[in-house]
């Protein structure tokens, strides 16, 4: 059964999906980090966070408290760079995400950002079209 995109359910099921992964897990290693999503939508921003910590990745819909990096974006990029059609790297270079925080923090998690296309394929998402 398909989850909707940005939604709780989503984001639960990415949580577990990314901690039973263990190329996932062992990209993560001893990193910290707490990013920020925003979304911009036809029916106004939705944020997620994600949050590496303990060798773990967490996941909610909200804001978190502090983060190291906020990273902005549209729905069609969001949608692009979840089903892998996009690199965040190119989105950037392209000017189609804008971050603002610690870029070079951002830039060090590069390989574990490129980890969750395949870690996140176990996750049946219904898409905005």
């Amino acid at each position: 059964m398909s989850v909707k995109f940005l939604s709780e359910e989503w984001a639960s099921q990415i949580q577990d999906a990314l901690n039973a992964d263990e190329t996932f897990k062992a990209a993560v290693g001893s990193n910290v980090a707490r990013l920020q999503q925003v979304i911009s939508t036809p029916d106004g921003e939705v944020r997620y966070w994600m949050k590496l910590e303990g060798g773990q990745a967490y996941f909610g819909l909200g804001d978190v408290e502090g983060p190291d990096a906020t990273v902005s974006q549209d729905l069609p990029t969001a949608v692009a760079m979840a089903r892998n059609e996009l690199t965040g790297v190119a989105a950037y270079m392209s000017g189609r995400i804008k971050v603002q925080g610690d870029l070079m923090k951002l830039m060090a998690l590069q390989g574990v950002i490129g980890q969750l296309p395949a870690a996140m394929r176990a996750v049946d998402v219904d898409y905005p079209a």
